[in-house]
């Protein structure tokens, strides 16, 4: 995407070929700062503490955290044991998982010595893959908005939860692929925005990218979604997701499912941009089987921005004592998804449209 007129990634491999630079997502929307990551530890350290955040991201990142293992020790052992501390980062997304274990299972069929070069180019290969994926998504959605736009005049009203833009991944992101493609072609789009809390990734995240594309948008509250919907102001709403199980029910940020009930309520169409790495077979019901992580009590009781004289502070919402627990994921049931968005084309949320995109994949 563009950032101030310049081409960018929220991931980029160093020439060298020995560290992996990232934009470090807590500093947005009031900066933009880059870290070097250069060691699996370091890359460990990014992904728990949420300098990058996002499935498709996640996995990209960590699939680099892995072959900077391979710089210093490519043994199987080291691989393994780094292949462990790194998943141990984010226990929800399976994106993590999937990138993982795809490098491990390539760098263990190959002798030592070849290691350290194929983990480097097979860590790049994830990450452009995953440009290619994203932009299929958005070629594959386009016609939903096409559809909106053909039935009525003014601009196709969208409504989004948490990011799952290109900053959530290496490009173009899910579900905002089809919104910049749209935007791009001269299709007019507006963004209901959630602000997401309690990280507020909409606001901070969402809302910066979008205002750099140029697309239009407007934040809300988060409990301001079905209101909207009540009201016509949304004609969709698509949403990322972090793991969709084997029957599609989808796992995403946290006020995803109330999203969901709203919009069936209103006849609102409810879609997910899914690419394939994020499905997860050994999964069925995703109420009961979806690891959900808890965070951080302090994101809840505290919250970060700026101040009138432009200093970027944190400060405490709750009173002292009060008790704050913080799920970072909820599981919508496939039932009140109307469509998965996939590299592949829009299949339904049932178990068996999944079973026959499997096979697509292999």
């Amino acid at each position: 995407m563009i950032v101030d007129g310049v081409p960018l990634r929220p991931l980029a491999a160093a020439a060298e070929r020995d560290a992996v630079i990232v934009i470090d997502q807590r500093a947005l929307p009031h900066g933009l700062l880059f870290e070097r990551l250069c060691t699996p530890q370091d890359v460990y350290t990014a992904i728990r503490d949420m300098w990058v955040r996002g499935a498709p991201l996640i996995g990209a990142v960590a699939a680099y955290g892995l072959a900077l293992q391979a710089l210093s020790d490519a043994g199987d052992a080291a691989l393994q044991a780094a292949t462990g501390r790194l998943l141990s980062a984010r226990p929800t997304a399976v994106n993590l998982s999937w990138a993982l274990q795809r490098l491990l299972g390539h760098l263990l069929a190959l002798p030592v010595s070849e290691r350290r070069d194929a983990a480097w180019v097979e860590a790049g290969a994830i990450a452009e893959e995953d440009v290619q994926v994203n932009a299929a998504i958005g070629r594959h959605g386009l016609p939903l908005l096409q559809a909106v736009a053909a039935r009525r005049p003014g601009p196709v009203n969208l409504l989004t939860h948490c990011n799952a833009g290109w900053l959530a991944t290496v490009d173009w992101g899910t579900a905002t692929s089809p919104i910049y493609l749209a935007h791009a072609a001269g299709l007019p789009v507006h963004v209901w925005v959630d602000e997401t809390r309690p990280r507020n990734q909409g606001a901070s995240l969402t809302a910066w990218e979008l205002g750099q594309a140029g697309v239009p948008h407007t934040v809300i509250a988060d409990n301001a979604g079905g209101h909207l919907m009540q009201h016509g102001r949304v004609d969709l709403v698509i949403v990322g997701c972090d793991r969709v199980t084997a029957r599609g029910d989808v796992c995403n940020k946290i006020g995803t499912y109330l999203k969901a009930l709203a919009a069936r309520d209103n006849d609102v169409p409810f879609f997910v941009a899914m690419p394939t790495s994020t499905l997860d077979p050994s999964l069925g019901d995703g109420l009961r089987e979806v690891p959900i992580e808890e965070r951080s009590a302090r994101e809840v009781t505290h919250v970060t921005g700026r101040d009138a004289a432009g200093a970027v502070v944190e400060v405490q919402l709750t009173p002292d004592g009060s008790v704050a627990a913080n799920p970072a994921f909820d599981v919508t049931p496939a039932r009140l998804v109307s469509g998965l968005i996939t590299e592949h084309g829009v299949v339904v949320a049932q178990e068996g449209a999944l079973r026959r995109l499997r096979e697509v994949r292999r």
